[in-house]
């Protein structure tokens, strides 16, 4: 074998490593994916399937309430209608993931758009429901919509209420609103957060789930339904009945 000098050893085994340290940085550079290229490929998420909002906050002091506790309105707001609000948003993710994938069943796909639906509705309703709390009186205008549509309004409370009550220990809403349809205002039953009347704007809404009152009344729902008539917001109702109002009017041929 032959013996070579030590500073030519020297320089070889420093152009070796040299050549393993440069080869190993390449072979890691063609094998790590770039995460800025990885981003820019991805498609940018279309508005009807991105998530929703952050959750509205209440617009009165849910201590003021008159018979519908601090507490009762406090968990509401937090488990149930902020919960629908977090649900919907992960039920939209999964509709954006899935409506390009070629190998999704379309029953599987439908399951999702019944939550899509349900989840929405629970939202919807539940925003509305908080928005007309607050207590104000009823302005004459609004009085004399109501009386005009339902005989006297006395009468519309008096189906409202019994629509409340014979909702209790079960689950729905009762809803009084604007059909753009037929142009009338009426009240509506509705059995869950699927059920909303076709081409209808709400003016009044009122959640007859018992996780709105059980808290403070347990299975006295007609108590409840007693304690929202004295903290309906009439300033909010008046102004949906002004917009649906102006809405029918221009939708009316």
């Amino acid at each position: 074998m032959t013996n070579l000098p030590e500073t030519t050893r020297r320089s070889l085994l420093g152009g070796a490593v040299t050549l393993a340290g440069g080869t190993a940085a390449a072979l890691a550079s063609a094998q790590t994916p770039v995460p800025s290229a990885a981003k820019s490929d991805a498609m940018p998420i279309a508005p009807s399937f991105r998530a929703p909002a952050a959750p509205k906050l209440l617009p009165f002091n849910a201590a003021k309430l008159d018979g519908i506790s601090e507490k009762l309105i406090q968990s509401h707001w937090e488990n149930n209608y902020s919960g629908a609000l977090k649900a919907l948003g992960v039920v939209k993710a999964r509709l954006n993931d899935m409506v390009t994938a070629k190998d999704v069943p379309p029953y599987i796909y439908n399951d999702l758009k019944r939550e899509h639906l349900v989840r929405t509705g629970s939202v919807v309703l539940h925003e509305l429901y908080f928005d007309n709390l607050g207590a104000s009186a009823p302005g004459t205008g609004i009085r004399s919509a109501i009386g005009t549509a339902f005989g006297t309004f006395d009468i519309w409370e008096t189906e409202f209420r019994a629509m409340g009550a014979g909702l209790g220990g079960g689950s729905g809403w009762v809803m009084l609103g604007l059909n753009l349809h037929t142009g009338q205002m009426e009240n509506y039953w509705m059995a869950d957060h699927a059920h909303a009347p076709a081409a209808t704007l709400p003016l009044l809404v009122m959640d007859m789930y018992e996780h709105a009152y059980q808290m403070d009344y347990g299975a006295a729902a007609a108590r409840y339904v007693d304690a929202f008539f004295k903290n309906i917001n009439w300033e909010v109702v008046s102004q949906r009945y002004a917009r649906a109002f102006n809405f029918d009017r221009l939708a009316t041929p």
